[in-house]
């Protein structure tokens, strides 16, 4: 019987571990493995692989210290502690909630006062915290900047110097100065202030006439908002643990999410899209004969599938269902996964969307850093609350006993 890939026999768990498969069992014993009967009426067991993988990442470090400290930047063991997002068995969770039902049923605004302060009321927080109550925003030296990165950047370091409020580190205040960002990136976005809430507020300006596309930008950002360490999370708590304002922890965060192996990958996407749209089969066949992969399907944390994707094509779908981008991505997603397995992400998913609403380029990219942008806000509240330096130490490989 071939078992799921989460699971693993007692043999590919033991080969894994370097140890007998007597051993194996004592591990369960002492409960440092979790096992459960196949179904399939024999007396065999199968193993969590993601417990193998802990044990085995463990063993690591205690045998390579070096080693596995280097192993663990890199999908391998946890390197911090946080309260904020949980990636489990195909799901995604925040602080505990499923984060798909948050984006179905809860506001943008309810998901960041979750994420920043644990409770789903944002109360006045952004009645607070939005333009009303900051210096207002220089937009119109924004217009000659074309790509959403640079121009958010460059929004929050203007607005900055203005605000000292974001030197004050209770997490309410955190949250406070979060509000404001996420607030002033919405307005470089939409290019007027926001009066109402921020999913209506990018409807209102990003996609006029369309009304039902209000659930899908609030879906999306909600669906970015957080994906545990990822890179720009993992440079977000870095400049934070120093010190720094929530100002500069955004910043960093974008310039860390505009990477082509990060948010950026959405541009890559939007390429195989108008490949795709003079010839799907053609389009695959580029790449596959490259030996590369295709943009915006397969995920590593997501073997089944990436649910942030599913859900909102789920959603496009629902709501534009006679349109031809979204009859073009499911023609496109079904020959891919026919030929390779792999499902789409949450990148494929996101520019499947900015297409459908013909929204102006580089419109993926930017939803999602604006979702992510309350991510990186949650990380810095939750890192200053450690008081603690997030300094890793080199393993030095280079040259020694130079002279000049």
């Amino acid at each position: 019987m071939e078992l799921p890939t989460r699971y693993l026999s007692a043999r590919e768990a033991a080969d894994r571990l370097g140890i007998s498969v007597a051993t194996l069992y004592a591990y369960v014993s002492r409960g440092l493995l979790r096992s459960e009967a196949v179904d399939d009426g024999s007396r065999a067991r199968r193993y969590y692989a993601e417990d193998v993988e802990a044990l085995r990442s463990r063993k690591e470090m205690r045998r390579d210290p070096e080693s596995g400290a280097q192993n663990a930047l890199s999908y391998g063991m946890p390197v911090l502690e946080s309260a904020i997002t949980l990636i489990e068995d195909g799901c995604l969770f925040y602080r505990g909630y499923d984060a798909l039902g948050l984006a179905q049923q809860r506001s943008v605004e309810e998901v960041a006062s979750l994420i920043w302060l644990d409770h789903l009321d944002p109360g006045d927080l952004f009645a607070q915290g939005g333009d009303a109550q900051a210096p207002a925003p220089q937009l119109e030296a924004l217009d000659a900047v074309q790509h959403p990165i640079e121009c958010y950047q460059a929004t929050l370091a203007r607005a900055a110097a203005g605000d000292l409020a974001a030197y004050l580190t209770t997490p309410e205040a955190m949250a406070a100065t979060g509000a404001r960002i996420l607030h002033r990136l919405v307005a470089a976005t939409t290019r007027q202030p926001v009066a109402t809430s921020i999913a209506q507020a990018l409807q209102g300006a990003c996609a006029p006439g369309q009304p039902a596309s209000v659930e899908l930008f609030s879906a999306a950002l909600i669906l970015c908002a957080d994906h545990e360490l990822n890179v720009s999370a993992f440079t977000a708590r870095c400049v934070a643990s120093a010190g720094s304002t929530p100002y500069a922890v955004v910043i960093a965060g974008l310039a860390a999410l505009q990477g082509h192996r990060h948010g950026g990958h959405t541009e890559r996407v939007g390429h195989l899209l108008r490949e795709a749209n003079d010839g799907i089969a053609g389009a695959v066949a580029s790449y596959l004969r490259q030996g590369a992969s295709i943009p915006g399907f397969g995920h590593r944390l997501y073997p089944d599938g990436d649910p942030r994707a599913r859900l909102l094509l789920e959603m496009v779908n629902a709501r534009y269902a006679n349109a031809a981008i979204p009859a073009l991505a499911n023609e496109l997603r079904r020959t891919v996964h026919a030929l390779t397995g792999a499902q789409p992400t949450v990148d494929f998913a996101l520019e499947v969307m900015a297409r459908t609403l013909e929204l102006p380029p580089h419109a993926a990219l930017a939803l999602f850093a604006l979702g992510r942008t309350i991510g990186w806000i949650g990380h810095a509240i939750e890192q200053a609350a450690t008081e603690q330096l997030i300094r890793p130490r080199a393993r030095y490989v280079g040259a020694q006993g130079r002279t000049l």
